[in-house]
């Protein structure tokens, strides 16, 4: 469990995980270019386009989905001419805002997504015991109130999430339709 006390210093902003989700691109580049809105005293926002390639293409992945790869087998392997694009952009990833269950891994990751599905603005949680995402998410709701914001917990017991965000110690994942 994190301490609600902990202070954030680095946040990385990421878009782009699936090539052919343009809000968080859009975002990103945006913010690239002049990012006085995400600046705050004290804390590190680093804009991050997560897959070049694939948004140049305007396609999901090249190789394979950037979202599942961010296992230890994959971020352990060999680069080697024929290594998927993907899985050596996730070891790229965790070197700059990891590495990935470390002290030196980035606070908090806001992986920008957009989906078909008729979810709204949705955050997606992994864990239900990180006080410090739990407190975030519940101010985040009271800021946009009365809009709605729901949050989806995909919290198992058993599993190791292999995510884009799962490199910092606060992954947060935002769905917009």
């Amino acid at each position: 469990m994190s301490s609600p006390c902990a202070r954030v210093r680095r946040v990385g902003l990421f878009g782009g995980t699936h090539g052919n989700e343009l809000s968080g691109v859009l975002l990103v580049r945006h913010w690239q270019q002049d990012g006085a809105e995400i600046q705050r005293p004290g804390v590190e926002v680093k804009p991050f386009l997560t897959n070049p390639r694939a948004v140049e293409r305007c396609t999901r992945y090249i190789d394979c989905d950037l979202n599942r790869v961010f296992d230890p087998e994959s971020l352990g392997r060999p680069v080697v001419e024929d290594i998927p694009y993907e899985v050596r952009r996730a070891q790229e990833i965790n070197h700059i805002f990891g590495p990935k269950g470390s002290d030196d891994a980035y606070d908090l990751i806001f992986d920008l997504h957009n989906t078909t599905s008729n979810m709204g603005g949705t955050i997606i949680l992994e864990n239900s015991r990180d006080d410090f995402t739990i407190q975030m998410v519940h101010y985040i709701k009271n800021a946009l109130a009365p809009e709605p914001c729901p949050v989806l917990l995909i919290e198992h017991p058993s599993l190791k999430y292999a995510t884009t965000r799962s490199v910092a110690k606060h992954p947060v994942g935002k769905y917009q339709t």
